[in-house]
């Protein structure tokens, strides 16, 4: 299960243990407010990545960027 999400009640009552639950799985604790996701509690990513390791297959190739798109757009219409 990506995120396992628990009460904000739960999480005040249980922070450590959830704490040392995301450091050692890896996986986010998503902690709500009345049944809505309120904040994640994740894994700290330091900014000393190599930039194109983050972005390494996020980027689409597209041939032929100055052709013209054919999309029905709702504005248009």
């Amino acid at each position: 299960m990506p995120g396992s999400q628990i009460s904000k009640t739960e999480f005040k009552a249980r922070a450590l243990e959830y704490f040392r639950q995301v450091e050692t799985t890896g996986e986010p604790v998503i902690v709500t407010d009345h049944g809505r996701p309120a904040l994640e509690v994740r894994p700290y990513r330091g900014l000393d990545r190599d930039p194109l390791e983050v972005l390494r297959g996020a980027v689409v190739r597209y041939e032929g960027p100055c052709d013209p798109v054919d999309a029905g757009w709702e504005a248009l219409e």
